[in-house]
């Protein structure tokens, strides 16, 4: 947790205060009074854009320093975001407790513990649920532009198909992508894309 303390420490917002641009472009698939949970949120940027959206945030992190900020920026855009400070591989996350789960660059775990982190997020989804994901791709590490330097880390479209495979998938796509999101993630990036949704109970 000290790595994140240290890197969201200061003024500035890290990946910056604009949400991600996949998640602005799924927004058709996003409406007033569903309830989100923004994972691995940092300070707050899709978290709070979501709740100007009317959905039902709750916002988990590790780190206090970034939800001190994101918590800022919430009350900046007049906004309500319910925030939780939690190591998600402790954390309960429920059952069928969201209407959706947005999970953007969430790549700090390794395999094993990625696993236990997609089951959790696939079991505190509601019927119907959708899962909106954004990771990059191997080919990342050739733009280090952002993200895990550790290969074993990142996605791919056969990966995330397989993980997923108990669900419908709605969008599964690789591409190359200019991204500005703060001193974070800046530049061509290599990215996947997923929506997924839970089968109806």
């Amino acid at each position: 947790m000290s790595v994140w303390n240290e890197r969201y420490a200061g003024e500035d917002y890290h990946f910056g205060t604009e949400p991600n641009a996949f998640l602005q472009s799924q927004h058709e698939r996003l409406h007033s009074g569903m309830s989100c949970l923004a994972v691995a949120d940092g300070e707050g940027r899709n978290g709070v854009w979501l709740a100007e959206h009317g959905l039902n945030v709750l916002s988990v992190d590790s780190s206090p320093v970034a939800i001190a900020k994101a918590q800022k920026l919430a009350g900046e855009r007049g906004v309500a975001v319910a925030f939780e400070q939690a190591d998600l591989m402790q954390w309960d996350w429920g059952v069928a407790r969201f209407d959706v789960v947005v999970a953007i660059f969430i790549q700090f775990t390794p395999p094993g513990l990625r696993e236990q982190m997609f089951a959790n997020i696939k079991r505190c989804l509601k019927s119907g649920g959708l899962l909106l994901l954004q990771g990059y791709t191997p080919r990342q590490l050739e733009y280090r532009t952002g993200g895990p330097s550790q290969a074993e880390n990142l996605y791919t479209e056969a990966m995330l198909r397989a993980e997923f495979s108990d669900m419908e998938i709605l969008l599964l796509r690789e591409h190359d992508s200019i991204i500005h999101e703060g001193a974070g993630h800046d530049g061509m990036s290599a990215l996947i894309d997923l929506v997924a949704r839970k089968p109806l109970a």
